[in-house]
């Protein structure tokens, strides 16, 4: 039916989409104006709401930046006190500036060569602050020594700028072995250009989506991340099946109107049921606090949305207008006019399924062994909040940081645990600050400002504020008994670190219940199969354990770092790992629905298990690599960036892609599939009546072994010849 439709309205709805397009291109890219670059607090949190009373109370007490000024090499930096003094003079009378904060006696290097100021700027929120900061960096600089800036603010701005650069970057490259693989995938550059169209029009399609989101919250600025890598990743995925199937159904001597509606009823079924798993899964990050996870989900359900859709309505409208000419400039002395997938089960990877078929128990325990392998280095995973680290070595905004760590007093002068004490008596503070200074770890405590009953209490220990050590001395901060009838709460960048592992840990189980809840029921719904929706959760988690060791192994432990260049931490930003799982998640859910529905087809023919998971691989082995690979090279590109998080991405959703498309779904599943026989396709009585009758079920279709039409569908409670 809907087949039909989409190639009788083949032209509106191409004239349609062109608008679509055209509109997404002009004001959807208006979105980057709109998007925001923090995001990472959770607002209900402890430490957020004492930095906001802190400003409601003393005015705001942050430092924004930090002027590193070093004197050339064999001089002081003393000799420079009267130009650093005037360039700082100056900076006070200028408007975007709250205040400026220099002691050379307590803010000099031990070398003697370098002195820096901190600087707070006026402005409502960091946004605000980083627009000012852009025409303020100038008036900075002091004449004849090194100025180098760091700070909040212009670690933001560092962060914002590497990021857009890593992401044109990837896209940069990656388009154009897209390209050269497509032609080589097809043997044909009309059917190669293809899904590269959809994926510009998913793309520029979520730009516009979220655009509109704008309007009603804030969304973060890496939020365009996933949507560069879903909506660009799934389209193509999404334009490669249906692609490969038009043409399969066009080599069976179909005419163009039967071909479409063969492939909606097929390719687009699967299309359909892929989207709407991995958008649900994806929405799993909308439980969770902060803007940038939020924003994630935003972008990453409006990309594989938009995808989905494309690939339903404008790619179908483009197939039906091109007819046998998808097949026009064939390459590599192609001259079959069918994509690469064979009817029986003679090709290679049928003739893979058959060997697994024969030794299931050999195949699944050697996969096993390799997977628990990969896995084992994620038993060792270590948290711990993101700084300045995450940017290339050679970033001013890392030298200073760097600088201020070995040379002055340490991080903890620059990013103190701030106390704020309300309802407190005179007499009282000087001794709750002694007990302060009596806790482990803490190296110093002093007041910092007052005002009526309350006080802000900077509190100095040794380390970094992303360490395990520091948030320990967090709790125990919070564990402290206040002074009698006073409240105090623990802010600073230490608190935000650890009420922000707090509230992850605390959603966590929430999202991978979405994740999992949705894909147990949308695939119930299309495979009429309780065992195989519980497998597909399994084999998507231990793809992803696969994943998640090998991302322990070399970013956490360093093992990459020198081919990779990036600084170890010792430690994973957990943000970041949260939105690997859900994409992976997702991702792995789609190859899942590729195969198991080209599965489903044969054993609604046949019956027979083993057949039908023979003849499964056989037609989708091809597709699902080729989608594999395709989306590695999208997604190797951020792996090349300069952003160690962006890094992390990369390499991590590489690993899953490659491990999942090959081990997984190519030899896992089918192996499982045959050691659990006629059990793949058991439902009980009841949940067989409702997938009866709201299951999403292929139209009957799909071709039989002599190419005629499956006029039935099997029962799904029906037992199977194994």
């Amino acid at each position: 039916m809907w087949g039909r439709f989409i190639h009788r309205f083949r032209w509106p709805v191409l004239i349609v989409s062109l608008g679509i397009l055209i509109f997404s291109g002009i004001w959807g890219t208006s979105v980057f104006g709109k998007l925001t670059g923090t995001g990472f607090e959770n607002r209900a949190s402890e430490s957020y709401q004492a930095a906001e009373r802190t400003k409601e109370i003393f005015g705001d007490q942050g430092i924004d930046l930090i002027a590193l000024y070093t004197a050339p090499d064999g001089q002081a930096i003393a000799n420079h006190t009267a130009a650093v003094s005037s360039t700082l003079d100056a900076l006070k009378s200028r408007p975007e500036v709250a205040a400026v904060l220099w002691d050379p006696a307590k803010m000099t290097s031990a070398d003697g060569r370098s002195t820096y100021a901190a600087i707070r700027l006026h402005g409502a929120d960091q946004d605000a602050k980083r627009d000012l900061f852009d025409a303020l960096r100038p008036a900075i600089d002091v004449p004849g020594v090194t100025t180098e800036v760091g700070g909040a603010i212009a670690f933001l701005k560092a962060v914002n700028t590497q990021t857009t650069e890593d992401i044109a970057f990837a896209e940069t490259i990656s388009m154009p072995i897209l390209l050269l693989l497509l032609i080589f995938i097809f043997r044909g550059l009309v059917a190669a250009v293809t899904p590269l169209v959809v994926g510009v029009f998913a793309t520029l399609g979520a730009f516009a989506a979220v655009r509109v989101i704008t309007l009603a919250t804030d969304v973060s600025v890496f939020a365009i991340n996933i949507i560069t890598i879903l909506g660009l990743g799934m389209a193509i995925d999404y334009a490669l099946f249906v692609v490969s199937r038009f043409r399969e159904e066009l080599a069976q001597g179909h005419d163009t109107p039967t071909a479409i509606s063969r492939t909606l009823a097929t390719a687009g079924r699967t299309v359909l049921v892929s989207g709407l798993t991995i958008m649900l899964a994806l929405s799993a990050l909308l439980v969770f606090p902060q803007i940038f996870l939020r924003s994630m989900g935003y972008g990453g359900v409006a990309a594989v949305g938009v995808a989905m859709l494309a690939s339903l309505t404008v790619l179908p409208a483009f197939l039906a207008v091109l007819g046998p000419r998808i097949n026009a400039g064939r390459f590599f002395g192609g001259t079959r006019t069918a994509a690469p997938a064979a009817s029986n089960e003679r090709g290679w990877w049928g003739r893979l399924a058959h060997s697994v078929m024969r030794r299931p128990v050999i195949y699944a325990l050697g996969v096993a062994a390799v997977l628990v392998t990969l896995a084992l280095p994620s038993l060792q995973i270590s948290f711990g909040g993101f700084d300045e680290r995450l940017l290339p070595p050679e970033s001013t905004v890392r030298t200073v940081n760097d600088r201020l760590d070995s040379g002055f007093t340490g991080a903890g002068a620059t990013y103190p645990i701030e106390l704020l004490v309300t309802g407190v008596s005179e007499t009282a503070l000087p001794a709750y600050v002694d007990s302060v200074k009596g806790v482990d770890g803490v190296t110093g405590a002093a007041v910092t400002a007052t005002q009526g009953d309350a006080a802000l209490v900077a509190v100095d220990y040794d380390g970094e504020p992303t360490e395990a050590a520091t948030r320990a001395i967090v709790a125990d901060l919070r564990d402290l008994p206040p002074p009698a009838a006073a409240e105090v709460q623990v802010g600073g960048r230490a608190a935000l670190d650890l009420d922000l592992l707090d509230s992850l840990a605390e959603r966590l189980p929430w999202a991978v219940g979405i994740m999992a809840g949705a894909t147990l029921l949308l695939l119930f719904l299309a495979f009429g199969s309780l065992v195989l929706p519980i497998k597909a959760v399994i084999m998507n988690l231990i793809s992803i354990g696969a994943s998640f060791g090998v991302i322990v192994w070399g970013f956490q432990e360093g093992h990459l770092a020198d081919l990779m260049g990036f600084t170890a931490t010792g430690f994973l930003d957990p943000t970041n790992l949260v939105l690997i799982l859900v994409i992976l998640f997702g991702l792995a859910t789609d190859y899942e629905v590729f195969l198991l529905s080209r599965v489903r087809e044969e054993w609604d023919l046949t019956g027979d298990n083993t057949r039908a998971v023979t003849r499964g691989v056989q037609h989708t082995g091809g597709i699902i690599t080729a989608a594999a690979l395709l989306l590695a090279i999208v997604v190797g590109g951020f792996a090349t960036g300069d952003m160690a998080f962006i890094k992390m991405m990369g390499v991590g959703m590489i690993v899953a892609i490659v491990v999942d498309a090959t081990l997984v779904r190519m030899i896992l599943v089918p192996a499982t599939m045959r050691l659990v026989g006629r059990w793949n396709w058991w439902v009980p009585g009841p949940l067989g009546a409702f997938y009866r009758r709201f299951g999403i079920k292929h139209d009957g279709t799909a071709p039989t072994p002599d190419g005629t039409t499956a006029a039935t569908v099997r029962d799904p409670a029906l037992s199977a010849r194994s």
